[in-house]
């Protein structure tokens, strides 16, 4: 038994969500596109999870998330997800024969396929601790996952929780806990919080904030075992340091693996996703990958690299389906890494990347402030603090120019207003390529502008001449 799609979407994340709506953009016949993802409803935006799903009080509830239905995007309504849309788990698949084999027992045949299937939340048990099955231990990475967490809240009002892990999840999670009247203690090994990308400087800023909120901080070590009453549910917490934490709940966010298992020693993989192209084709030109599972190549950096967050899954998925169905007009994806967060009163946005030395600029005891990164002479990053759109826009424009950067001290002085002078001018053009058998000469598009100029105008004349001469013949 199976059925053959033109096209198949394999997951039910954002990225699938985005992919879709590029294909019903662009035209789809009956029958052309089959969305497989395990999760049992249609794709959402998985932000919402850890921000208004876990409110108190109007907290987000599907259908109002569900990826690209709404008021901006009514190609896909519900209605339409449910006839697109094979709710079931791919237990193997075959890239050389072009198949996927599903938990039924169906075979979903294909002529191009986009893989979507993003990553998992890594389990305590893969660090030596178990524990994870207890009821009152919550992951957050699907639908399922923000239930069980929003249940185990209600329990717990006024208890105490314990966080592990500084990042993303932990962080978010943490002031939503903290909004819904719960006692909360943050863990983890490292020196500060969300050390993959803030500085000590900027980290400082927003621990303090945190705990004018009421969070705890133990900084430096891990959870090494879990105490449980007798019916199976965890009490305390215990940390390598010989700390023990009482707890009514245990919140775990210590990161993410892409799924890739399907695909391995089929497709190349690297960075610990599936690697790509600027097309987003895998190494088999039949699939492509996008999202948290996709190891891309940065254009702005000149090296491949494998991010988390949503507005790649966006952006990639788009220019994947583009690339797929216009491949002449469809050039390299270049994109600049973003990321973002809305924590409480907090907002903020970081673009390019942290590597370098930091300049930071702006109020560290108000409500804006931001960083510069300068690597070998240039601005690769920015990260801003309470900014207004236009600013967010300014600092992104700037990371993308990458500007020299010549004296560190006059950049600190400045501050935002640099990328709110900076941002105002142009992108370069891209380059033309002028193609002459096996040589590519790289030319700034003026310079062949000119040049056909010249070659016009040359002809003009040369037919202006030979018309008049002929006239005074005729």
């Amino acid at each position: 038994m199976g059925r053959a799609f033109l096209y198949v979407i394999l997951g039910g994340g954002v990225a699938a969500g985005y992919a879709a709506l590029e294909f019903t953009k662009r035209g789809l016949s009956p029958g052309e596109l089959c969305i497989i993802s395990e999760e049992p409803v249609a794709p959402y935006e998985r932000p919402a999870l850890s921000k208004g799903f876990l409110l108190p009080e109007s907290p987000a509830r599907l259908p109002a998330f569900h990826t690209c239905v709404g008021a901006n995007e009514e190609r896909l309504t519900p209605k339409w997800y449910k006839e697109h849309v094979l709710g079931t788990r791919v237990k193997s698949a075959d890239v050389r024969r072009r198949t996927l084999l599903t938990a039924t027992g169906e075979t979903i045949s294909y002529k191009i396929l986009i893989i979507a299937t993003g990553a998992r939340a890594l389990k305590l048990e893969e660090f030596g601790v178990n524990g994870s099955e207890a009821e009152n231990v919550c992951y957050l990475r699907d639908l399922a996952d923000a239930n069980s967490l929003v249940n185990v809240m209600q329990s717990c009002a006024g208890g105490n929780a314990v966080v592990i892990g500084g990042g993303y999840i932990g962080m978010e999670c943490a002031a939503s806990l903290v909004i819904n009247k719960i006692n909360v203690t943050m863990v983890f090994p490292e020196e500060h919080c969300m050390a993959r990308l803030f500085t000590p400087k900027m980290a400082s800023y927003y621990e303090d904030y945190y705990q004018s909120k009421g969070v705890k901080f133990i900084k430096g070590t891990v959870l090494s075992s879990f105490e449980f009453d007798s019916s199976g549910k965890v009490t305390a917490v215990n940390l390598r340091d010989g700390s023990r934490l009482p707890a009514d709940m245990v919140v775990v966010g210590i990161g993410i693996r892409p799924n890739t298992s399907l695909f391995e020693g089929q497709l190349t993989l690297e960075k610990g996703g599936i690697k790509v192209n600027g097309k987003l084709q895998t190494s088999n030109n039949s699939v492509y990958a996008v999202g948290d599972v996709a190891a891309f190549p940065v254009k702005l950096f000149g090296e491949t690299r494998r991010l988390e967050h949503v507005d790649l899954a966006r952006k990639s998925a788009k220019h994947a389906v583009t690339a797929i169905l216009e491949p002449e007009k469809t050039g390299e994806f270049d994109y600049l890494p973003f990321f973002y967060s809305r924590v409480f009163a907090l907002s903020w946005q970081f673009y390019g990347d942290n590597v370098g030395e930091a300049v930071h600029f702006g109020d560290y005891s108000g409500s804006t402030f931001g960083a510069y990164w300068i690597s070998k002479g240039h601005l690769v990053g920015s990260f801003l603090e309470g900014g207004t759109k236009e600013e967010y826009e300014a600092i992104a424009h700037a990371t993308r120019l990458k500007p020299a950067i010549e004296d560190l001290a006059e950049l600190e002085r400045q501050g935002l207003n640099f990328a709110l002078t900076v941002s105002k001018k142009p992108l370069p053009a891209p380059p033309i390529e002028v193609k002459t058998s096996s040589l590519v000469l790289e030319k700034p598009s003026y310079a062949w502008h000119a040049a056909a100029g010249v070659i016009l105008a040359a002809s003009v004349s040369a037919f202006a001449y030979w018309y008049g001469r002929r006239r005074k013949r005729w």
